[in-house]
């Protein structure tokens, strides 16, 4: 039973991580290489990497969804170190109106327009912040959904993630918070019905010895007269 409660918790702890990897807010350091506009079948269980339509095109099985081609600086320790080598990342560029995640989006034409404007070459190169959530899978063809850009002087600029920062010291608060909340009801209404539940088992039980006693100390008096019987 540890075991199954031990497996238990290391998947709801990886579910609720692999969500927070997903959902929260990522930045990247590239060049913007080109910007299209793609027709994208929506037909399979794949759908769940894409934006929610609005309730018009909820139904279609297509839709046409912006792309941001860029070069990207590669990252080590979820993007704290940066690397000199690049690799290619699309983003795609899609509302995310007032459905999960909650960025509340509605500027897709906006920020198409900005990161045509930061397009260079490696020449000369203009580097750009790129703000996204979500991932990057070539087999299911998913990609994350930038929120977005900003142009920077140079690819060495140094990003501090604040809003996951106080993300995790709120949820870190939050547990501590309803954790003792939890505790001080557990000590005043739960404890005290446990202990009842407890003493009153303990009087059943007690009650069921004595009378096992009662009915065995009688047992024990008709046991007492057979063997004192004469024997005619």
């Amino acid at each position: 039973m540890r075991r199954i409660r031990l497996a238990i918790r290391i998947t709801v702890f990886v579910l609720l991580g692999l969500t927070a990897h997903y959902a929260l807010p990522q930045h990247d350091v590239v060049r913007v290489v080109n910007t299209y506009q793609e027709r994208q079948d929506l037909n399979d269980w794949t759908r769940i990497f894409w934006a929610k339509p609005d309730d018009q095109s909820a139904t279609l099985i297509n839709r046409d969804v912006q792309f941001i081609q860029t070069v990207k600086k590669r990252t080590m320790l979820l993007g704290f170190i940066p690397r000199d080598t690049t690799e290619v990342m699309v983003y795609r560029n899609e509302d995310t109106g007032w459905s999960w995640p909650f960025y509340f989006k509605f500027d897709t034409a906006n920020l198409q327009t900005e990161a045509d404007d930061l397009v260079s070459t490696s020449q000369n190169p203009q580097w750009a912040v790129v703000t996204h959530y979500g991932w990057r899978n070539e087999y299911f063809s998913a990609f994350p959904n930038a929120v977005g850009i900003r142009p920077v002087a140079s690819p060495d600029v140094t990003i501090i993630p604040w809003f996951n920062i106080f993300f995790f010291i709120f949820l870190m608060a939050a547990l501590l918070f309803i954790r003792a909340m939890w505790r001080q009801f557990r000590e005043r209404s739960v404890d005290p019905l446990l202990d009842a539940a407890g003493d009153q088992m303990d009087e059943v039980q007690a009650g069921v010895a004595e009378r096992k006693g009662r009915v065995s100390r009688w047992l024990g008096t008709w046991r007492d007269k057979n063997r004192n019987r004469p024997i005619e």
